[in-house]
């Protein structure tokens, strides 16, 4: 399986979402004791297949799809800015999705997934501001059964206890790791818009909140932005982010919700709201009117139409049709030429 190192330069459209956190962290198992060591810990990966080279998610994430009894490999870095040498574990744990959220089972916790997964040092000691590499090795049993599989590759570090106390203070950080296993090609991504209501939250500032669906045969983890236009006065406002952190198992639905400027006017606005997961795009637009009280719900948004679906491949097949009917029109012209010179 080829792989390339991820690009230096992105399209412009992608830049925003690599902007996102591209890091999971995970709270100290305890809340007393000592202060772990300063500084912070990171991982990052430092290759992805090559056919997701342009794949937001698989810059951030291991995301593949291979056939039972394929075996692949992925090269990570661990760095550290402490001024002080750094302990680090490296370990495989399970993972799920629940309610719309990436879940994380307690502590190193396994499943079918972690058990394919090695990882070729369990501990690395990084120097002050250092970094070091590991290798984690994916190896899918001949028998696997169809199906998409979740894990995380964890580094931690534990600030031993203090005088007097018999709790550490654990930090971890992570890559997580979506994995469907099936014979032929990759099953597809797909997710539907069915519903976008304006919203107050608590504290007044207008919202909206858009009902998504996961109709395809893949974990989506979803990104985008909300822009508002022609409000009163001509007002237009955004992009405003939506909140990130929304995992939808196929099958799954869940609310996605985008915080605006909290002095904004009610309304009426036109909104486009555009939502991404990987390659797969789909954009919302309408009219909206937020509702004046902090914490209360508006009428659900009046759509345009069917919400627009937008796929790389899409784009490529229309570019590279654009590009054939292009080529045939020049040689039908050049024939037509030489015909009347000839004639």
């Amino acid at each position: 399986m080829p792989f390339t190192r991820p690009p230096r330069r992105v399209p412009a459209a992608l830049s925003a979402l690599l902007a996102l956190p591209s890091l999971l962290t995970a709270p100290a198992l305890a809340a007393s004791g000592p202060a772990a060591p300063e500084g912070t810990l990171s991982i990052r990966l430092l290759e992805i297949p090559a056919n997701r080279v342009d794949d937001v998610r698989a810059q951030r994430f291991i995301v593949d799809h291979v056939n039972p009894g394929t075996t692949f490999t992925r090269r990570l870095e661990l760095r550290s800015t402490s001024d002080r040498p750094q302990q680090v574990q490296v370990y495989a744990a399970a993972a799920g999705i629940d309610h719309g959220r990436f879940t994380f089972a307690p502590d190193r916790a396994q499943n079918e997934l972690t058990s394919w997964i090695r990882l070729d040092r369990p501990a690395v000691t990084l120097p002050p501001n250092g970094s070091a590499r590991v290798k984690a090795t994916v190896a899918v049993p001949a028998a696997a059964s169809r199906q998409e599989r979740y894990a995380v590759i964890w580094a931690q570090t534990a600030a031993p206890p203090g005088a007097g106390a018999g709790i550490s203070v654990v930090n971890r950080v992570g890559i997580r790791v979506y994995l469907d296993v099936g014979p032929g090609g990759e099953p597809p991504s797909d997710f539907r818009v069915s519903e976008v209501v304006p919203r107050r939250t608590a504290d007044g500032r207008p919202a909206l909140v858009a009902r998504v669906a996961n109709t395809g045969q893949r974990a989506l983890d979803l990104d985008g932005t909300l822009m508002l236009t022609g409000g009163p006065s001509s007002l237009s406002a955004g992009p405003f982010p939506v909140s990130t952190g929304t995992t939808l198992a196929p099958g799954g639905q869940a609310d996605v919700t985008v915080v605006a400027g909290a002095d904004l006017p009610d309304g009426p606005w036109r909104f486009r709201l555009e939502l991404a997961s990987g390659w797969v795009e789909r954009t919302a637009e309408g009219t909206l009117t937020f509702p004046a009280r902090a914490g209360g719900r508006g009428l659900p948004a009046a759509l345009d139409g069917p919400v627009r679906r937008t796929t790389l491949a899409a784009v490529l097949v229309a570019g590279l049709a654009g590009a054939a009917a292009w080529t045939v029109r020049r040689r039908l012209r050049a024939r037509r030429a030489l015909v009347r010179r000839l004639s």
